[in-house]
């Protein structure tokens, strides 16, 4: 039997943002999801909360929070040429990468250290020195508590794009991500293209031996240099979106700032650095009330403690304004706004 609670969620999300649910429900097994879509038809309104590492929370949320705290990792199939790992919506993102690095199972490395849940993972396509999500993934398993219906996804209809899928388009509480399926691939290949990467000694030295576990600590180790814990000073990881620009956009820019941080893509379109632009906008280490850049990364909005998502509004908008007045380039926000 489901227990409804109210609930502070202050600490249920990394910005340490203050929060409140006035019904909240924990979903842990499968057995649960017919009695969720009831409690969801009761309520009306559902917000389906993960790890809260990449959302903005009113100070009090009306809707049914539906916590997914739901564990367990298996093999689905093995073969020569891949592996296919599935993993329950409510583990810890970071936890289930060690996990496979401890199994001898290659693939994720290049994605560690990022914070959230299994289920969120596909909803923002997370993505991280060189590798997306969707490259690596089989298939999500989801709950339609409207139809009361489990059902498969493909990589193809999930239809993911750059942090971006098919769920972040759906009407909200309609899908209740269950478990995710990853295709690890045989033989491994490292992905070591990213500068930091390819920049570090430890990598360097290890050449064409380099194995996944390497890679691993190697990114836990810049991410660590780079961003703050959360646990330590509220935020929700990159903020904002790199943003993409045509090709004569970029070299306009590319006259004026000989510095300029872009990456070309397929398309012949270049992603900018969104950091680059903020810190050169004069951005980092500054302070708005209890919010602020970050000193080290100017991706990175910090709680510096008391915060609502009014001031974290207020910071965004700010930064916003002042980079596309100095660059003509619109920043989009990365975390989801939950009122």
């Amino acid at each position: 039997m489901l227990h409804v609670i109210s609930q502070d969620l202050t600490s249920c999300n990394t910005l340490g943002l203050r929060s409140g649910a006035s019904a909240l429900v924990r979903y842990r097994h499968a057995d649960e999801l017919p009695e969720l879509s009831r409690l969801a038809a009761e309520h009306g309104a559902v917000f389906v909360l993960g790890g809260g590492s990449n959302v903005v929370l009113a100070p009090r949320l009306e809707s049914l929070v539906l916590k997914v705290e739901s564990r367990g990792i298996r093999v689905v199939e093995e073969s020569s040429t891949e592996l296919v790992v599935e993993a329950q919506a409510g583990e810890c993102w970071h936890d289930f990468v060690a996990l496979c690095m401890e199994n001898g199972w290659p693939g994720l490395e290049n994605l560690a250290l990022i914070p959230g849940t299994v289920g969120a993972a596909p909803v923002q396509n997370i993505g991280a020195y060189g590798v997306e999500l969707d490259q690596r993934l089989h298939s999500v398993v989801a709950w339609n508590l409207q139809e009361g219906r489990l059902r498969e996804l493909s990589r193809d209809e999930c239809r993911f794009s750059y942090r971006d899928s098919f769920f972040k388009h759906e009407p909200a509480g309609r899908w209740l991500i269950v478990a995710v399926r990853f295709r690890l691939p045989r033989p491994w290949r490292p992905v070591l293209g990213y500068p930091d990467l390819a920049r570090h000694p430890v990598l360097l030295a290890a050449g064409k031996a380099v194995e996944a576990r390497q890679i691993f600590e190697a990114v836990c180790e810049v991410r660590r240099r780079k961003l703050p814990d959360p646990a330590v000073l509220g935020n929700a990881g990159s903020f904002f979106k790199n943003p993409i620009v045509g090709a004569e956009r970029y070299e306009a820019l590319r006259r004026q700032y000989e510095q300029l941080v872009a990456y070309p893509q397929d398309d012949g379109s270049y992603k900018l650095a969104a950091g680059w632009l903020i810190d050169q906008a004069g951005w980092k280490g500054r302070r708005m009330g209890p919010m602020g850049v970050h000193d080290r990364q100017a991706l990175v909005l910090v709680n510096h403690g008391g915060a609502s998502s009014r001031d974290i509004a207020a910071l965004a908008e700010a930064i916003r304004a002042d980079v596309q007045k100095r660059f003509g380039v619109l920043l989009e926000q990365e975390p989801v706004n939950v009122s």
